[in-house]
């Protein structure tokens, strides 16, 4: 098959299982959130760890799902919030496991099980704050809403870098050598763009001004979250995160930019006062 078409098919299934988990109904979207954590988790395991530790590696990620879990029932109304403290447990157990390693010679390796948690499991957990309301009633508008913004980031990002980037400066050479400020400032004017017509047509339901500051914070730490994961890639020396979209790499290199998105686009909404 030809890649682009097998690049074009992939990401349309992509999409739709997106709007799917995400405009149905809470079970799937959980279900869509706790496929990409696991999935994610494993990929970076894999691309940092490779075979080493494979009982901690499912420890952290049973305690990822654990973390997003406590946090869904939590929000969906199933249980009070004090519960979601719960998820220090499996944490424990996991940091406990490092002692009975019968090897130790890449004892250093146990710190990504860490990071995992904080990279991956804790942004995708964030997310329940933004599909349930104070009341526990679930809508996935806004999550769909910061999507189409990331979205609409990478394609300015893309689109303005193939114009006027090509001799342009450089964004970070050394992790990124496409990535140009040509393609980072279209990436911004067309994420606010899109913000606020989010905000014009309801599916944001805020004040213009934070529809374009929110845009605004969640396209530059995207950019971040795509150069982080790059940063990652680039020391380990692979090219994917995995293979699981077909044409499109793994579910890290696709969502790299969400995980750090979310959780700025849900804390500028807290702080703001409008979640």
């Amino acid at each position: 098959m030809n890649s682009t078409v097998k690049r074009s098919l992939s990401g349309i299934c992509f999409l739709a299982i997106v709007l799917a988990g995400l405009l149905f109904n809470k079970f799937l979207y959980a279900a869509l959130f706790i496929f990409m954590l696991v999935g994610m988790m494993v990929e970076f395991f894999n691309m940092t760890m490779g075979k080493a530790y494979p009982v901690s590696q499912v420890v952290a990620i049973v305690t990822g799902v654990f973390l997003f879990s406590l946090a869904f029932c939590s929000r969906a109304g199933y249980m009070p919030g004090r519960m979601i403290s719960l998820a220090i447990v499996p944490l424990i157990v996991l940091m406990s496991l490092s002692l009975y390693a019968p090897d130790k010679s890449e004892f250093d390796k146990f710190s990504n099980l860490y990071t995992g948690l904080v990279y991956i499991a804790l942004p995708l957990t964030l997310s329940n704050f933004i599909v349930f309301n104070r009341e526990g009633e679930f809508s996935g508008i806004m999550m769909l809403s910061f999507f189409c913004i990331i979205w609409a980031s990478d394609i300015g990002a893309y689109c303005f870098g193939l114009l006027f980037g090509k001799n342009g400066r450089k964004l970070a050479p050394s992790i990124s050598p496409k990535k140009s400020w040509a393609g980072f400032w279209g990436g911004i004017a067309m994420a606010v763009v899109i913000g606020i017509i989010l905000g014009l047509t309801g599916m944001l339901q805020f004040p213009l001004v934070h529809c374009a500051v929110l845009a605004a914070l969640m396209d530059v730490a995207g950019v971040y979250g795509d150069l982080f994961e790059s940063q990652w890639k680039r020391v380990h020396g692979i090219k994917d995160s995995g293979n699981i979209i077909p044409g499109h790499g793994g579910l890290l290199d696709r969502f790299d930019s969400t995980i750090f998105a979310i959780p700025i686009g849900t804390v500028y909404l807290i702080i703001a006062g409008l979640l």
